[in-house]
């Protein structure tokens, strides 16, 4: 058979199941546009859930998530990136090692409610940081952080070695070639496994729901240590514990949510196409 036929099959088959692949992620998005995009406004963006939350907005569990993302970013980011680093760049490739990557892989493939039941031990009870922001965002952190330190050493070690050899030739440090040469070269997929990890956090709802999310709130959040309304659990509670709610409202929600979460795509794409532009190689 004619190689170029062959290639052409090839082509047609992956571009088929490509096809497959995405085609019904594409039907469930216009279909939550179509239920869901009616009640979308600035009252609904920008106000209070009252009656029973069948009515009002859904701006208290907007700021929830958003807190909670940038709590679980500020405890998990550069503790996953260090370690990254460590393991790529300073670890001996020895049997310890080889152990610690293999838990690393076994841990992001554990249920996240095992991972809220966790939290709840921990930071809740012993640690008594009680039902809040804090419990919930370093909950989330252990959580993310496998797959964080997972796909930054990916990135780090796609540096070429030529790159290191080189730096430390001309006289820099360890540190210095890891700072100013892997570091800068590895950002975009090290920026890849952190919306990974982050976007996984905002979409979850059992860990937060043993450690900082509530039923209601007739307010913001004042502190670390309150707990907080999120838009996960704000649509699991409205669309199995409230009677006769309406559904454009629970659309709306999950609509809401994609949307939170296509915004953090397309600022990391937007940040990640920079940081290729300048890479070396």
């Amino acid at each position: 058979m004619n190689r170029n036929l062959v290639q052409r099959l090839g082509f047609g088959l992956l571009s088929f199941m490509a096809l497959l692949t995405v085609l019904p992620i594409i039907l469930v998005i216009i279909f939550i546009v179509v239920q869901g995009g009616s009640v979308i406004s600035v009252e609904f963006i920008t106000g209070f859930p009252f009656g029973g939350m069948r009515s009002g907005g859904i701006w208290p569990a907007i700021v929830g998530t958003f807190y909670l993302t940038l709590g679980t970013a500020i405890f998990s980011v550069p503790l996953g990136v260090a370690a990254a680093i460590y393991l790529s760049e300073y670890a001996s490739d020895n049997g310890l090692t080889r152990l610690i990557r293999l838990a690393i892989i076994n841990l992001s493939g554990i249920p996240s409610v095992v991972y809220g039941l966790f939290g709840l031990g921990l930071f809740v009870f012993f640690l008594q940081f009680g039902t809040s922001i804090l419990s919930a965002s370093l909950t989330l952190s252990i959580m993310t952080l496998p797959v964080i330190i997972s796909t930054s050493e990916e990135a780090l070690r796609a540096v070429p070695q030529a790159f290191r050899t080189v730096s430390i030739s001309v006289g820099a440090t360890r540190w210095q070639t890891i700072r100013r040469i892997v570091l800068p070269e590895a950002l975009p997929g090290i920026i890849t496994g952190v919306i990974l990890g982050l976007e996984r956090a905002a979409g979850e709802t059992a860990p937060i729901l043993f450690t900082g999310a509530a039923f209601f709130l007739p307010r913001l959040p004042g502190s670390p240590f309150d707990a907080t309304m999120a838009l996960p659990y704000h649509l699991f509670v409205i669309s199995t514990q409230v009677p006769e709610m309406p559904i454009q409202i629970q659309y709306g929600t999950a609509l809401v949510l994609i949307t939170f979460v296509l915004a953090m795509n397309l600022i990391a794409n937007y940040v990640r196409s920079r940081a290729r532009a300048r890479r070396q190689w």
